[in-house]
């Protein structure tokens, strides 16, 4: 018994949600360095969201897997940013 207003609140709670990660990842990409981002930040973020899209495909939640599949994009590219950054020597961890 799905009603339009309680996907909405899972819609929007998303998209809030994302605004706040991919700013994190653009300022990150914009910093000079990332010696202040642990690089497990990202790993854990993949691993988490690679776990609940399975468990919310399982569910067949489709609100909750495509914020999760979603999610899921955001950690691989802040993980690249940060590995990037490793290489060019500008961390520290």
């Amino acid at each position: 018994m799905n009603k339009p207003w309680v996907e909405a609140i899972g819609w929007v709670s998303t998209a809030i949600l994302l605004a706040t990660l991919m700013r994190q990842v653009y300022t990150e990409w914009k910093s000079s360095t990332a010696a202040g981002l642990s690089k497990w930040l990202f790993t854990g973020q993949v691993a988490a969201s690679i776990g609940f899209v399975t468990y919310s495909l399982l569910l067949g939640n489709w609100v909750f897997m495509g914020s999760n599949v979603a999610i899921l994009c955001v950690a691989i590219v802040g993980q690249v940013v940060f590995l990037q950054k490793k290489r060019r020597g500008q961390t520290t961890k």
